[in-house]
């Protein structure tokens, strides 16, 4: 599973436990790997973080519960999560924004608005980040 991407230790121990390795066994893979530097959850939250927040335009929201589904520690999410600033978030949002208008030109006005809303909600930017970033745009409807 590592020479695909990077994976958090609960990743591994869930795909092992999957394969019905032995508990004691897999633990002892994991510490090892742990030890050798295969596995960082730290490096991993963090590699995660700059990842999706610019190519995937995440939230500070989006994030951690991603993270915390992957199995990071509490303590590596919000260490990972608070690099983002608030400027960086905003960046996010504003590009999903733009992408998306792109691809609801022609619509009315209020559809496009609505469309950019709910995929920025999904990706759980706040109503606050949502809000200010319809206002920035400009819906242009064609035709009209």
């Amino acid at each position: 599973m590592l020479t695909m991407q990077a994976r958090t230790r609960q990743e591994l121990a869930d795909a092992l436990q999957r394969r019905n390795v032995p508990e004691e066994a897999a633990s002892a893979v994991l510490d090892r790997m742990t030890e050798v530097g295969l596995i960082n959850d730290a490096e991993f939250a963090d590699a995660w973080v700059d990842s999706r927040q610019q190519r995937r335009q995440m939230s500070k929201t989006g994030l951690r519960r991603e993270l915390r589904r992957k199995g990071v520690d509490k303590e590596l999410v919000e260490e990972a999560v608070g690099r983002v600033s608030g400027e960086d978030e905003r960046a996010a949002a504003r590009a999903l924004a733009q992408k998306k208008l792109r691809s609801c030109r022609g619509l009315e006005a209020h559809v496009q608005r609505r469309r950019i809303a709910g995929a920025l909600a999904r990706r759980g930017f706040s109503g606050d980040v949502v809000g200010s970033i319809l206002r920035e745009l400009t819906f242009e409807v064609e035709g009209g």
